[in-house]
């Protein structure tokens, strides 16, 4: 006769929760020498609830057609409903702040070099994840159907044109028209309210399990075993999540400051004109998190076909990081590698510089100046195989610490 027990006794000899518990949790160790930029992916996933949770919310009242979807966020949503503008507020900022976190968390990874081996497929899905992020913030910008969300995907759809053979029509079909019309609208909509998001959660939780497989990088970039884990690392739970939650209640502060009293950031003034496809506004351009790639595509401002090249390389290229940059140990992380790191801070420079260059003219100095920056932005990656070279050479004369 089975022996009786609790609720919970009795769910785990059927799921093994106790064991699942350990796996993720209680017997998974971190580093100790790890810093706050570690917390980064566990706001990336708190931001990710709360745009699901808002967008839930929002998605009550809103109706996605070209005729109504403009009044039903700009007045059923923001006027008619009881605190509907807090949940409009709170997705908006969410969709912006998430890009905020996800630069750093990404940023974290190639300074301290946790793309490299074994951690080739947790960077490979991160940046699946990113990409796919990318997908929802853009086909979502346009579901309010203001003048801006409008012209954005009018311009991004048409770069489709370009490709060769299949250019002209891929645009038709993914517009559903010859113009950005109702059906481009529905379509969009479709796909931010259920294929995106169903994609986000299936490459989190790869994305997860790899990083249960292979462990955190840390600061020094040092490979560590199971054993030296248990022995010097910190258990995730409850060690290392007490300090996650600190640092998820100061960013609550931050992101719910944002919402309540400068929200303004997230929505762009234009935005709250409603679309119309005979007015084109004088300077069409993305939201903040897009502008730096977007300045690459216009850099090139003497080729179209070639700024086009160069836009898809610059979302795509750090992909091939884990191959790009071969140093091996002590070689790993930014903190050791002098070259790499003087390298790093310029492309951080240079991406913000790209970022700011993307909300301006492009014309006269500011042209040239995209151009520049684009430059710089690809001699980045492209100088990293050289530096491994070098690396590699010190390593192997017994130079590296």
């Amino acid at each position: 006769m089975e022996k009786k027990g609790g609720f919970m006794e009795w769910l785990d000899k059927r799921l093994a929760i106790n064991a699942l518990w350990r796996v993720l949790m209680s017997e998974y160790y971190l580093p100790k020498n790890i810093n706050w930029l570690w917390s980064s992916g566990v706001l990336t996933i708190l931001v990710f609830v709360i745009l699901v949770v808002s967008g839930i919310f929002v998605l009550m009242y809103y109706k996605p057609d070209a005729k109504l979807a403009f009044d039903s966020v700009n007045k059923t949503i923001m006027m008619d409903v009881a605190y509907g503008w807090v949940f409009r507020h709170t997705h908006a900022v969410a969709a912006s702040i998430m890009f905020l976190v996800l630069f750093v968390h990404m940023g974290r990874g190639i300074y301290y070099g946790s793309y490299k081996a074994p951690r080739e497929v947790l960077w490979v899905t991160g940046f699946i994840l990113f990409v796919l992020m990318a997908a929802t913030a853009f086909t979502g910008y346009l579901l309010p159907w203001g003048q801006m969300s409008y012209w954005a995907a009018q311009t991004i759809t048409t770069l489709f044109s370009k490709i060769p053979f299949i250019g002209p029509d891929l645009v038709i079909w993914i517009r559903g028209n010859y113009i950005v019309e109702d059906a481009t609208l529905t379509r969009f909509f479709a796909l931010h309210v259920t294929l995106l998001p169903a994609l986000i959660l299936v490459f989190t939780a790869v994305h997860l399990y790899a990083l249960r497989i292979v462990g955190s990088n840390n600061e020094d970039g040092i490979p560590m075993t199971k054993e030296e884990k248990k022995e010097k690392g910190i258990p995730f739970w409850p060690v290392f999540m007490s300090k996650e939650y600190f640092v998820m209640s100061l960013f609550l502060l931050f992101f719910f400051y944002l919402v309540f009293f400068n929200y303004n950031f997230a929505m762009d003034p234009i935005n709250f004109q409603p679309a119309d496809y005979l007015q084109t506004p004088p300077h069409i351009y993305p939201e903040w998190y897009f502008l730096a790639f977007y300045e690459v595509l216009r850099g090139f401002f003497f080729s179209q076909n070639l700024g086009l090249i160069a836009f898809v390389l610059s979302m795509f290229i750090p992909l091939f990081l884990p191959w790009l940059d071969r140093s091996p140990y002590p070689y790993v992380s930014g903190k050791h590698r002098p070259m790499f790191k003087v390298l790093w801070w310029i492309f951080v420079a240079d991406f913000i510089a790209l970022t700011v260059l993307g909300k301006l003219p492009p014309t006269g100095l500011f042209a040239w100046m995209g151009f520049v920056t684009s430059i710089i932005y690809f001699i980045f990656f492209l100088a990293l195989p050289i530096i491994s070279a070098i690396e590699k050479k010190k390593a192997v004369s017994g130079g590296g610490q």
